[in-house]
């Protein structure tokens, strides 16, 4: 019993903010419920009135005003029952919004995007309206129930013994069926996460899709995930629909049970014709809130089956300490050292195995070495989006384990590999940043990576669209843009991942001249397969198999190092063999 009352535990606490309007919306809808339940007796009013031949206008009268009410009640009930709804979806999307965009990296790395972005969308509103709807029905429900059965007693109980073995049925009936929906709608909404998967892993590469004649393998993929939301949800429709077809047959059933038992005791005079009709009408009331009931638990069982998997990106971790106020870097460069770094992704060998070196304040280092060497975790370890397994990572002899990522981070700009670019314009992803840099400040940024011309050019200048992930440029400027942006946010460290990879010649030999100036006010680290970017550096770093296999200067290392100078030789940097 405990692993269903947990979801139910998290849906209320969706609910609980928002209690006073939910119970101000349930007395409403039981006011209503309360002006159908006097209907039949007035109704029965009415047919003496018109046996013992005194006009109906009294009773009449006051029909027409418990309608008029009812409905008016409802109109009111409506309104503050979707309004609050969409006040639900909307915290528990800010809630998962807040959390998805804090989580930790080694949790974004095992899950797919789409996925995670359809617990935003679809599960939400599912959990919207159980939070919300399915509460208020299934309250509404029990209780119009409970007050229909107390005036059918009022009329005859005899009769009110039939209609039981109703009420009996239909819970035995949602105690068998409803579980199976949550498990059904869990799996659904698994479902069209993966959809959201497929789509975006299809889309995120859209020109390789495209390029490899793979649209049709991608659509397999995405199709396979939307048979699968479809079977999902046709099992949960399924049971969705035996619930209403079994709900209905048993209401007509009690009716026609009460109609023989009751023609019965009218013709043995054991009640009147009247009183008849009036227990009969209860008999049809007796639909709605036990319809209403169904439904709500039902709308309840798609909400729980939701609420599991949001739940679940609320146990995710999250970088708790990335929102602190941090003030702007100051001071002269800081030393960054690696003592004994081991790290592991999970399921593979060590990336890291007992890396040690140090970068001086204001000098440059380069980190050389073939593939899977460990370069790029190394600055993934410097920037906290994993911890290391073992050893210290120091950034001005402070263990950056200690160190808040908001204040690391502040102190650090990173240009990745491929350079990513944010939709919207070219000053939005300048000022990504730094969004207090002075127009000053860009112009300079600009300058330093030769992109002052190529935005002169350009009609709306810095107000360019660049497209989604910067498909309106090329990858040089891309490139560009996006160590304009690290420059710009004045850092006192610098990490650049092959941040020349995509320049010609000439805007390498620019960018190289940018990262010289920024040295002088900021420790400059690079990770470079282009050994002619880092034959100027102040100290190379060769990693092999995540071990530092030599230091030195580009000189000492052809001199001393076997892999380095097979690299330099292959570059055409020395001669072969040299």
């Amino acid at each position: 019993m405990t692993e269903p009352a947990k979801p139910l535990r998290v849906l209320l606490t969706y609910a609980r903010p928002h209690r006073a309007v939910l119970l101000g919306s349930l007395l409403l809808v039981l006011a209503a419920s309360a002006c159908g339940l006097v209907q039949p007796l007035v109704a029965r009013d009415v047919l003496e009135s018109l046996g013992t031949g005194e006009p109906p206008l009294r009773p009449v009268l006051l029909l027409a005003a418990l309608v008029v009410a009812g409905a008016a009640l409802t109109g009111v009930q409506s309104w503050w029952q979707q309004r609050t709804a969409e006040r639900v979806v909307r915290q528990v999307r800010r809630d998962l919004v807040f959390r998805l965009i804090r989580l930790r990296v080694p949790e974004l790395d095992r899950r797919p995007p789409g996925d995670l972005t359809a617990r935003v969308t679809s599960d939400s509103t599912l959990v919207q309206n159980a939070a919300t709807e399915g509460l208020v029905m299934v309250a509404n429900g029990l209780l119009t129930t409970l007050g229909a059965v107390a005036m059918m007693a009022t009329v005859h109980v005899g009769l009110l013994g039939v209609t039981a073995g109703v009420i009996v049925f239909v819970a035995v009936l949602l105690l068998v069926v409803l579980p199976r929906i949550r498990v059904a709608v869990a799996r659904a909404q698994s479902a069209v996460g993966a959809v959201g998967a497929a789509l975006d892993r299809a889309l995120g590469a859209a020109r390789t899709v495209k390029a490899n004649g793979a649209e049709a393998r991608e659509t397999a993929l995405a199709g396979a995930a939307v048979d699968e939301a479809y079977a999902a949800g046709l099992v949960g429709a399924k049971y969705v629909a035996v619930v209403k077809v079994l709900t209905g047959v048993a209401i007509q059933g009690a009716f026609l049970a009460v109609l023989g038992v009751g023609g019965a005791l009218v013709a043995a005079g054991g009640m009147t014709a009247p009183e008849l009709i009036a227990f009969l009408l209860y008999v049809f009331y007796l639909a709605s809130p036990i319809g209403s009931l169904a439904a709500g638990l039902g709308v309840l069982q798609q909400g729980l089956g939701a609420v599991g998997r949001i739940d679940e990106v609320r146990g995710m971790p999250v970088e708790e300490d990335v929102d602190l106020p941090v003030a702007a870097p100051d001071g002269p460069p800081p030393a960054v050292e690696f003592d004994g770094v081991e790290f592991a992704y999970p399921g593979r060998e060590p990336a890291l195995r007992g890396v040690s070196f140090t970068v001086a304040p204001g000098t440059q280092t380069a980190l050389v070495g073939l593939s899977g060497a460990g370069k790029t975790t190394a600055f993934a370890l410097l920037q906290r989006f994993y911890e290391p397994t073992g050893g210290t990572v120091r950034v001005d002899g402070v263990d950056v384990t200690t160190m808040p990522r908001a204040e690391l981070r502040r102190l650090i700009a990173y240009v990745e590999q491929d350079s990513p670019v944010m939709a919207g314009t070219l000053r939005d992803n300048l000022l990504y940043a730094a969004p207090d840099a002075t127009a000053a400040d860009v112009e300079e940024a600009l300058r330093a990576t030769r992109l002052l011309e190529f935005v002169e050019r350009l009609d709306a200048g810095l107000d360019t669209e660049v497209g989604t992930r910067g498909v309106a440029l090329s990858g040089g400027e891309r490139q560009r843009l996006a160590i304009a942006r690290a420059l710009l946010r004045k850092p006192r460290v610098l990490l650049l991942d092959e941040a020349t990879a995509q320049l010609d010649a000439r805007n390498e030999h620019a960018l190289r001249d940018a990262v010289d100036q920024a040295s002088r006010r900021c420790t400059v680290v690079l990770i470079a397969h282009r050994l002619s970017t880092v034959t100027d550096a102040d100290q190379i770093v060769v990693l092999e198999r995540g071990e530092v296999r030599a230091s030195g200067t580009h000189a000492e290392l052809v001199a001393v190092d076997g892999l380095y100078r097979e690299l330099a030789a292959t570059q055409l940097l020395v001669p072969a063999g040299g």
